[in-house]
């Protein structure tokens, strides 16, 4: 539900969400104010408080006990998620089994990461006594999207909670029913303070959470939408980790194996009708093996059905909009000389777009520069892995990318700028909880997942106590000229040879 379509809402302070499989109506869900948001903000306030106060473990038996109800009700959660978004029953349930690992994993390294810690001295201070710890930093605010309204949203969440943060979560507008059983399920397990609430609504409610004083905003989106809501947040300095969108290359070396390299670029393009982060749009290919490898990937791609019936192995679009971004897409380069080796504009019908798979596309093509968030792919050649680099790093995303090459998969991957690389695989660094995930240009930037997320919401705290009384006062206005001139000389002999 976007501000474009408020009049179709049941109510002045609600709006319907429909499935874009059958348009039957999923449910209804409030739009919270700014004054709705304040109030949320301030009952997490006070709930902080108290979460904070629990040792890591006690917020660990917690966390393990809200996996577990996820766990348990799978079935219950990937069917809310099929009905919202329209992605398959058996994707819902894989994309909500691998936020497990990370639930686990947050709840307990947790303490490991961020609790206090000796820190080393200098010859000049061995008279004190350093420690350093990482204290929560009170109430996120968690914006998610709705291609992945699990594990996304979750990858934030999580790790905000392990770290000692209530979290106020404001779902998509697509998929608030997801939101609402997450949150739901939390309470369960924590009944004693609403540690983690939710808000439903569309961009005004999101833009009242940016602007009630939570002390971060974890935002999930395309790049323009972060600009919003980073211009949001600078009224109160309130920091964000922005995860945005992307236009990620997959590479394809002469010695590649081609049967996995076509298969995962196939998954990885057009998986969850395309709509992906890090979902591959751009493949380069060693002209040595370019054909063979087309000829794969288009044998792999035929074999999958977009659909709205439960056999289809790729869903509808979720976002009605996209629908034209793709057609567009499409057209436009085929109109300017690239060829569909398959699909085309009729693989778009309605909001169902069968895969496509677009060759000889120019480098400048809106099909190569801009994020199409379908089931396409542009395949190009190249004379050889520099030509790759190159047209791979030539975008101002830098999200994800993937290398095929039995010998020289890590040293391609060095040179690829990005946040994330996976080498003779794709989508497996997102699974894996102890590596950090982000981008960088207009991929955003901050990092979720691994210790760099549980630190992401929190603060350092420094703390430094004088065992004994120095023998060279040096904070004084008692210091001497004769204790400046030993100073000089020791700092000459530890430093000066260098």
């Amino acid at each position: 539900m976007t501000t474009s379509t408020r009049d179709e809402r049941a109510t002045a302070d609600t709006f319907e969400v429909r499935s874009p499989s059958t348009g039957d109506l999923v449910g209804s869900f409030p739009t919270h104010t700014a004054d709705d948001v304040a109030a949320t903000v301030a009952r997490a306030r006070v709930a902080a408080d108290w979460w904070a106060g629990l040792t890591f473990g006690e917020r660990a038996k917690r966390l393990d006990r809200f996996r577990g109800i996820i766990a348990r009700r799978l079935a219950q959660l990937a069917g809310i998620m099929h009905e919202e978004t329209g992605k398959p029953h058996s994707d819902a349930a894989l994309e909500a089994s691998l936020a497990l690992d990370h639930c686990a994993w947050a709840a307990k390294h947790a303490d490991q990461v961020l609790g206090r810690r000796r820190a080393g001295v200098g010859l000049l201070t061995l008279n004190q006594a350093a420690s350093v710890e990482y204290r929560p930093l009170g109430v996120v605010g968690v914006i998610g999207p709705w291609n992945y309204p699990v594990f996304t949203p979750l990858g934030s969440i999580v790790y905000a909670l392990a770290a000692g943060n209530a979290v106020v979560f404001k779902p998509s507008e697509f998929t608030p029913g997801t939101g609402s059983w997450l949150v739901e399920a939390f309470a369960q397990v924590v009944p004693e303070h609403p540690v983690f609430q939710l808000i439903t609504g569309d961009g005004s409610t999101g833009a009242a959470l940016c602007a009630s004083g939570v002390d971060k905003v974890a935002f999930t989106g395309s790049t323009a939408t972060a600009k919003k809501v980073m211009a949001g947040c600078s009224e109160t300095l309130t920091p964000i980790v922005a995860e945005c969108g992307g236009k990620d290359a997959l590479l394809v070396d002469t010695d590649a194996d081609l049967d996995s390299a076509a298969d995962a670029a196939a998954w990885a393009g057009m998986a969850n009708a395309g709509q992906s982060c890090i979902g591959t749009e751009r493949v380069y290919v060693h002209a040595d093996v370019y054909d063979a490898f087309v000829e794969k990937l288009v044998k792999i791609a035929r074999e999958q059905r977009a659909g709205t019936d439960p056999d289809a192995k790729i869903g509808p679009i979720t976002l009605p909009s996209q629908v034209e971004t793709i057609r567009r897409h499409i057209n436009d380069a085929l109109r300017r000389g690239g060829r569909a080796a398959l699909g085309g504009p009729d693989a778009v019908d309605g909001n169902v777009v069968q895969p496509c798979i677009l060759t000889n596309v120019p480098e400048d093509s809106p099909a190569v520069t801009e994020e199409t968030f379908g089931p396409t792919l542009t395949v190009t050649k190249v004379r050889d892995m520099d030509d790759a680099v190159a047209r791979a790093n030539a975008t101002t995303y830098g999200l994800g990318a993937a290398v095929f090459s039995k010998k020289r998969g890590a040293e391609i991957a060095d040179r690829l700028r990005c946040g994330m690389v996976a080498v003779n695989a794709v989508f497996n660094f997102p699974q894996i909880p102890s590596l950090p995930f982000g981008g960088v240009g207009d991929s955003g930037f901050g990092r979720i997942h691994g210790p760099d997320g549980l630190r992401e919401f929190s603060y350092a705290r420094s703390v430094a106590r004088q065992r004994f009384t120095p023998p060279l006062a040096l904070t004084t206005f008692a210091r001497t000229a004769k204790t400046d001139s030993l100073v000089a000389k020791i700092m000459t002999l530890l430093h000066g040879r260098h």
